[in-house]
This record gives C-alpha cells, structure tokens and sequence, in this order.
C-alpha cells in the first residue's frame, strides 16, 4: 500500500534553516482513498459523506441512508473508476497535490522564504491533524493554511477550516494559524488559467467553436443560504473570458458532479455539452478552473463520460484542457498567494533549540505516523 511522505528530507534541511519562530505552509486538497479497492472506497466515502458540511441533511435522515445503503453500493463503482486511472504512483489528485507541495517549496526558498510546506487531506491521509501534530512536535510555530480551492464553499474551505478547528481543539498547545478562504479572482491564478489554454490552442493550432468552463456544482440551498461559491464560479469565468478575449456567444459555466435528487447549481455540464452538439457545435473544449489538481471528478466525469455524451449527441470533437497541475505558472501564482499571506512573519537565524538532530527526530516521527499513501516519484506516468 502507498505511504504518504511530507518530503521530510527537504523538510530537514529546510527546518535547519528556518526561523527562531519556525513557519510551515500545510497545503490542503480534499482528498483520495487509499487504493481503487471497494474497502478503501468505503472508509473514504464514510468519511468524506459524513461531513454535515458535504451533506446538510439532518444526521437522523443521513446517517442511516448512507451507512445502510449508498456505502453497500458505491464503493464498488467508484472503485472501479479510480482503478482505470490509478498508476504506481497513486492516485491522480494524490500525485499532483505532493508535486504541488514540492514545487511550492522549492519556489519559496527561491523567494528567500524558508518555509516547508507539507501536504494535508481533508478525508484520507495525510490527515490534517496528523500533519499539524507533526509540525508542532517539530517546534514549528506559524503555519499557514492554504486550501486547493481557488473558490470559497462551507462544503471545503469551510470544512477544512473544521478540520484545522477538530484538531486545535484536541490539543494542549498549536501554533499561531493563517487561512486562506479563497484567491478565485487572484491576477496569477486568472493568468495560469488563461495560459493554460493559450497553450492548448496553440498546441491544436485552433481554437474550438465553444469553450465550456465546469465547476464543481452545489446544492441551490447552499447559495440560498449566503455561499459566495457561485458568485466566484462565475466571476472566475468572467475574468478568464476576459483575459481570453471571448464573446458571450464563445464561452458557458456549467456545473457538474451532481449528487442526489435535490437541485443543484445549473446549467449541468453533461447536459450542455449534449445540447450544443444537438444545436451544431462540432467542436469544444472543456476546462476546470475551480479544479487545480486532475482528480475522479475531471478525467473520468469530464474526459470520459462528458466526451461520451457529447459525441454521442452529434459533436464531433472534444478537447479536454488539463487542470493546472504542476504548470510554471500555476506554481508560480500559488508561491505567489501564499507569499502575499506569510507577509509580516519575519525570519530570523534559527535558535540553538532548532538542532537538526531534534527535527529530524521529530521528522522521523511523523514518517512512522503518517498511515496511508507514500506517492512516488513517477510523475510522468500520468502525462498531461
């Protein structure tokens, strides 16, 4: 079974190097099963599904429908879903959010910031708390929080910052804390996109007749209730249209990842998809904005079964745009972000106390504790 790291060589390294008030960056992505396997699914999905923040159905309704019916059932088409894009290396979203991590690291310390980041899963490991744990036995005094999630939802952000809260309520002592609720509208983040598909048209030598942008859907409930994440959806798309040059008539926000029969936020994906090919489109490209990392949810939803439906329905081709991933520029806006919210925690010499014998004592703790995943390093096995 894959066991996930926190690249404690880098880490060791870097600790030696830090600050007397030593600063983290803990880099938060939802999160994977451990293995495309009906049993690993099923831990998963109970905890992801038992979020009151995922689900807000009443626990007395919730609880019972999932534990005695979706958890018997789901398990095993999910895992076969994971299993057709699973590599040595784990998962997709496993793979890119420790890239991700390093990569941010290192463009850290380029920026004279010595801060190690680590990453950390909302459901599934690395735990967020195991993570916090680790970092406070490392005598790290500052972290920041900074989610994957460009847009602000109480289902993610929210339920991180739940997460972080579980933790700090458990213990004795923790560091001083930053969040990030959302940068959905950050110049770099709208500027890695927009090269993103610069460089796919370039890359095809045209464009298509239509770019679809999907976003994770919601519930209308939430938005009812004062969720801003539609409002970030669409502004986010307004402004890559923007940067892009496009018309009104080239471009449509969809959502997708609709679950259960309440209403969601629309116009659905699949559905538009189909629609455009019945109304004559031939050809469109699909991108994810508010996904950073390729997941379940954008090479099998999207690249398989939306590319189904649309070519069914009469289109003729279907370019999928890659999430940012490991891209320059996406690395670039995220060191960017976070060097904007570690502003005014200051480095200093780091104190005698700091020895790099105690952090890596304290390192090789965290290694031993942290059950799950270890993602290798064979990032090209899954491509771009």
């Amino acid at each position: 079974m894959p066991h996930w790291h926190g690249n404690s060589s880098a880490l060791r390294e870097n600790f030696a190097m830090t600050t007397e008030k030593s600063t983290a960056v803990l880099l938060c992505n939802l999160g994977t099963p451990d293995a495309p396997t009906p049993a690993a699914l099923r831990r998963y999905l109970s905890q992801f599904l038992s979020d009151p923040r995922v689900v807000e159905i009443p626990r007395l309704f919730w609880l019972p429908l999932l534990h005695g019916v979706i958890l018997r059932v789901r398990p095993r088409r999910s895992a076969a879903k994971y299993a057709s894009m699973w590599s040595d290396a784990g998962s997709p979203l496993a793979v890119w959010t420790q890239r991700q991590a390093d990569l941010l690291g290192q463009r850290l310390r380029e920026s004279g910031l010595p801060a190690p980041v680590l990453p950390a899963m909302r459901y599934g490991q690395p735990a967020v708390g195991a993570q916090l744990q680790g970092l406070l036995d490392a005598e790290v005094q500052r972290v920041l929080v900074l989610p994957l999630y460009p847009q602000y939802s109480a289902a993610t952000t929210a339920s991180l910052f739940d997460g972080v809260a579980d933790w700090v309520r458990r213990s004795r002592r923790y560091p001083e804390l930053r969040f990030v609720n959302d940068y959905h509208d950050h110049p770099d983040y709208i500027s890695a996109l927009a090269g993103s598909v610069r460089a796919h048209w370039e890359g095809k030598g045209q464009r298509a007749q239509h770019l679809v942008m999907s976003f994770h859907g919601i519930p209308e409930r939430n938005v009812r209730l004062g969720d801003p994440y539609a409002d970030q959806c669409r502004n986010t798309a307004r402004l890559l249209a923007q940067a892009l040059q496009l018309q009104p008539e080239q471009h449509t926000v969809t959502f997708q990842s609709r679950f259960g029969p309440a209403q969601w936020l629309q116009p659905y994906t699949e559905p538009t998809l189909q629609a455009l090919a019945k109304a004559g489109t031939r050809s469109v490209e699909v991108m994810c904005p508010g996904f950073v990392s390729d997941c379940l949810e954008t090479l099998e939803e999207i690249n398989m079964e939306v590319r189904h439906a649309f070519l069914q329905a009469g289109g003729q081709a279907f370019h999928y745009i890659p999430c940012l991933n490991d891209s320059p520029a996406w690395i670039a806006a995220l060191g960017r972000i976070a060097e904007q919210h570690l502003a005014g925690w200051k480095t200093v010499p780091v104190g005698a106390q700091h020895s790099v014998d105690a952090i890596d004592s304290q390192l090789r703790k965290i290694e031993g504790q942290s059950l799950g995943y270890k993602v290798a390093r064979f990032f090209g096995l899954l491509g771009r």
